[in-house]
C-alpha cells in the first residue's frame, strides 16, 4: 500500500476514535454542561502542546458480548503537554465511552501515564469523568483500581498530583482523588460517593439525592475532599493553571520564581488588626499585605474556614500560609482545621516551599463533642507536621497566643527559623482574665470590690505574662516588631533561609497521629 494511502488510512481511523462514544453521546454531554474529555484537555492545556498515547487501545474483555463492541481508546484518553511552558502528564476519562468506565485497558492507560509521569518527575493531572468499575471485567477492574492507588501512593511527595472531578467519580474510584494532593470540584457537575442514593434507599431506606450525597458543595464545605470549588468547568481549569504557577515540577526543584512586587497601596497592615484584642478582623487581610500584588491563593476556602491555607509569593518566591482566622470561632484549633493545616504542612514541606504562620488563637477548642470527635489525636498532627518539617519555617505572632495553641503554630519550640511578635501579642499558658480568676481567686472574693480587683489583677498578669517580651527575653521569640516591618523581615528571612540543610535522624517513617 502507498504511503499516502496508509497516511489516510491513520487519519480516518483517527477520526473516528475522536468521535468518542458518538455525536448523540458527545451531545448529552454538552446539555449536561461538560465538555469531552478531549476539549478538556485542549483548553487546559498550553495550545497546541498535547501530544496523545495509546489512542488505539482498545478493551480484551470477551464475556457479555463485551467483544462485540468497539470502545474508542477504551474510555480514557492519556498523554503530555505544557501549562503557562511547564510539563504535564494528563489522562481524561471519556464519559460518552460506555460512562468512562474502568476496565483493564482503560486501567492500563492512566497508570502508564503515572508511571511516565513518575519517571519524568512531571506533575499529573487526572480527570475524573466515569461510571466505576466496568462490571463486565469482575476483577480486573478492581485490579486496575488497585495499581491506580499504589502508584498514586508512590508518587505522593515527589511529583504534584492533581485530581478534577467533572462528573461521576463513584465507589472506588474515589479513593484515587482522596489519595492526591489537590482536588478540584464543580458545582453541579461533581459526584464523589462511596455508595450511591439507590443503595443507601435499599439498605436504609432514606431518600438522598445524588447533589446532597457527594455534591460539590458537601465536598468543598463539609467533608474538606475537595480543595477547590468551582461554579464552571473553565472557572475551574483557570484555578488549576493559577496552582500549578504556584508549585513546583517535582521534590527536586523550587518553585519557579516570578518578578517580584510590592503589595498594593490599599492593603495597609498597620489598620487591619483592631486594639482592643476581643474584636474579629480578617487574617487574609494581613497575608495580603505581605504578599506580592497582595494575591492570595487560598486552598479549602469553604472548609473549617477558623484556619487559613495558600500560597502566595514574597519577593517573587512562592510561600505557603497557615493562619489562624480569628473571624471564625476566634480561630480556634478543633479537629477539621488541625487536618487542614497538617496536610497542607506536609505538602509545603515535600516540596520545598518555605512556611509563613500568622498566629492568633485562644487555644484548642474545648469541649465535649471536640473530645470525644478526637481532638487529642487531631491536634496532634499539627505538632507532628510542624516538628518534621525542614523547610524554612516562619512564625508571627499577631496577637492571642495562648497554651498548647502557641506550641503548635509554628513555634520556636517546634523548631521555627525565625519567631516575630507584633506588640499586642499576648503570649500565656491561658487568657489573662481566666489566668487571673484562678491565680488570684482568694484575693479577688475578698475584696469589697471584687470586680475592680479583678481588672487590676487581669491587667498585672498582662504586664507580668501576657506580652511579646516575656518571651523575647527567654530567646522564645526573635524579634518584637512593628507591623509595618513585617514584609521586610520576611523577605529577610527567606533569603537567609534559603540554603537551610537540617540532618534527622535515620528511619523509614515515622508514625503520625493519623
Amino acid at each position: 500500500m502507498p504511503l499516502d494511502q496508509k497516511i489516510k488510512e491513520l487519519q480516518e481511523r483517527r477520526q473516528k476514535i475522536l468521535l468518542g462514544g458518538g455525536e448523540k453521546a458527545i451531545q448529552k454531554q454538552k446539555a449536561l454542561g461538560k465538555g469531552t474529555a478531549r476539549e478538556r484537555i485542549m483548553i487546559l492545556l498550553d495550545e497546541g502542546s498535547f501530544s496523545e498515547y495509546d489512542m488505539f487501545v482498545e478493551h480484551e474483555a470477551r464475556d457479555f458480548d463485551m467483544d462485540k463492541k468497539s470502545l474508542p481508546s477504551d474510555g480514557v484518553i492519556i498523554g503530555t503537554g505544557t501549562i503557562e511552558g511547564a510539563p504535564i502528564a494528563i489522562f481524561a476519562q471519556d464519559f460518552t465511552v460506555a460512562g468512562g468506565s474502568l476496565g483493564l485497558m482503560h486501567s492500563r492507560k492512566i497508570t502508564k501515564i503515572m508511571d511516565h509521569a513518575l519517571k519524568m518527575r512531571i506533575p499529573l493531572i487526572g480527570i475524573n469523568d466515569s461510571g466505576g468499575a466496568r462490571i463486565q471485567e469482575g476483577v480486573n477492574s478492581l485490579a486496575g483500581y488497585g495499581e491506580i492507588f499504589f502508584r498514586n501512593t508512590l508518587s505522593s511527595g515527589v511529583i504534584p498530583q492533581i485530581s478534577v472531578i467533572l462528573g461521576p467519580c463513584a465507589g472506588g474510584a474515589v479513593y484515587s482523588p482522596a489519595l492526591t494532593d489537590f482536588v478540584f470540584v464543580v458545582q453541579n457537575i461533581s459526584k464523589m460517593f462511596i455508595t450511591g442514593p439507590e443503595v443507601i434507599k435499599t439498605v436504609l431506606g432514606e431518600e438522598i439525592s445524588m447533589e446532597d450525597l457527594g455534591g460539590a458543595k458537601v465536598h468543598s464545605e463539609i467533608t474538606g475532599n475537595a480543595h477547590f470549588y468551582a461554579e464552571t468547568e473553565d472557572e475551574c481549569f483557570a484555578k488549576i493553571k493559577e496552582l500549578v504557577s504556584y508549585i513546583p515540577w517535582n521534590n527536586q526543584r523550587k518553585a519557579k520564581p516570578m518578578e517580584p512586587a510590592e503589595p498594593i497601596r490599599e492593603c495597609d497592615i498597620d489598620k487591619i488588626v483592631p486594639d482592643d484584642p476581643t474584636l474579629p478582623y480578617d487574617v487574609k487581610d494581613v497575608i495580603r499585605s505581605v504578599t506580592d500584588k497582595s494575591e492570595f491563593f487560598e486552598i479549602q476556602r469553604h472548609w473549617a474556614k477558623n484556619i487559613v491555607i495558600g500560597f502566595g509569593r514574597i519577593n517573587g518566591a512562592t510561600v505557603g500560609f497557615v493562619a489562624n482566622q480569628p473571624l471564625e470561632m476566634a480561630g480556634v484549633l478543633d479537629v477539621d482545621s488541625s487536618d487542614k493545616a497538617a496536610r497542607f504542612i506536609r505538602y509545603c514541606d515535600a516540596f520545598n516551599i518555605p512556611i509563613i504562620t500568622f498566629v492568633d488563637l485562644p487555644g484548642y477548642l474545648p469541649g465535649v463533642d471536640q473530645e470525644h470527635a478526637g481532638v487529642i489525636r487531631h491536634g496532634a498532627k499539627v505538632l507532628y507536621a510542624y516538628s518534621e518539617a525542614t523547610v524554612p519555617k516562619i512564625t508571627v505572632i499577631i496577637r492571642k497566643a495562648y497554651g498548647g495553641g502557641y506550641i503548635a503554630m509554628g513555634s520556636r519550640h517546634l523548631r521555627a527559623d525565625f519567631v516575630f511578635a507584633w506588640p499586642g501579642a499576648e503570649i500565656a499558658v491561658m487568657g489573662p482574665e481566666g489566668a487571673a480568676n484562678i491565680i488570684f481567686k482568694k484575693e479577688i472574693m475578698a475584696s469589697d470590690d471584687p470586680d475592680a480587683t479583678r481588672k487590676a489583677k487581669v491587667e498585672e498578669y498582662k504586664t507580668k505574662f501576657a506580652n511579646p517580651y516575656v518571651a523575647a527575653a527567654k530567646g522564645y521569640v526573635d524579634a518584637v516588631i512593628e507591623p509595618g516591618e513585617t514584609r521586610r523581615l520576611l523577605i529577610h528571612a527567606i533569603e537567609v533561609s534559603d540554603n537551610k540543610s537540617v540532618s534527622l535522624p535515620f528511619k523509614k517513617h515515622g508514625i503520625p497521629p493519623f
